[in-house]
């Protein structure tokens, strides 16, 4: 992966939590760097991360920053069955290196925004990592019918997840995220699955989302010291 490095807001002391956030299809990590910057905590690091740029099929093949191909939007779209789990092993690898930086990962919450909530939620659904949390944005579960019918025995099967979505989404639909979140209630514990909608909200972000957002980041990821 030759992507440029990811755009970080580093943490106002010592970094004990780490947020990972992957942005959407055509994006950049900078936008919601900045996003995230204005509901920061103090002791906690943000990460976010370039995707590749890559020929994406629903755009007629124009390269632009892409994590996996995207071939349609419909939920019986084929899907890059080797581009997604390369690029969950990419996630991977990022958490590692979070972990050898001297944060558990235990104390990693892993997010994003359309594409990249895709990929975070199939990632914390394939990892052997234990995760803090997945915050899954206006997004869809990436290869569903590669889960089996039931719990997940992972170690994440207890993992709490916040998502969201727009009503009037028009990119990904709405119906998407409610189905996604069905999925996730029969994989995960389902007490620990929040969804949140937003109205009038297209495939976006709005300032009551980001505060939802931080209020799981300060539950999940609460200060050590």
């Amino acid at each position: 992966m030759s992507a440029p490095l990811p755009a970080i807001v580093p943490a106002a002391r010592k970094a004990t939590a780490a947020v990972i956030f992957l942005h959407g299809l055509g994006d950049t990590g900078h936008g919601w760097s900045e996003a995230l910057a204005g509901i920061k905590s103090p002791h906690v690091k943000y990460i976010c991360p370039h995707a590749p740029v890559m020929p994406v099929s629903l755009n007629m093949n124009m390269a632009m920053p892409s994590w996996f191909d995207i071939i349609g939007l419909s939920p019986d779209s084929q899907e890059d069955e080797a581009g997604i789990k390369q690029a969950a092993e990419n996630v991977k690898a990022l958490i590692d290196q979070e972990v050898k930086n001297g944060i558990p990962s235990n104390r990693i919450i892993l997010g994003g925004f359309s594409q990249g909530g895709a990929l975070s939620l199939y990632t914390a659904l394939t990892t052997q990592q234990k995760l803090a949390g997945v915050v899954a944005l206006s997004c869809w579960l990436p290869l569903r019918a590669s889960f089996p019918q039931g719990p997940i025995s992972g170690v994440n099967k207890e993992i709490p997840v916040l998502q969201c979505h727009g009503d009037c989404d028009p990119l990904v639909p709405l119906m998407f995220g409610s189905l996604t979140v069905e999925k996730l209630k029969s994989m995960i514990n389902p007490a620990n699955v929040t969804f949140r909608t937003y109205s009038g909200m297209m495939h976006s972000s709005c300032i009551e989302e980001m505060m939802d957002v931080k209020q799981f980041i300060d539950k999940h990821l609460p200060p050590v010291d």
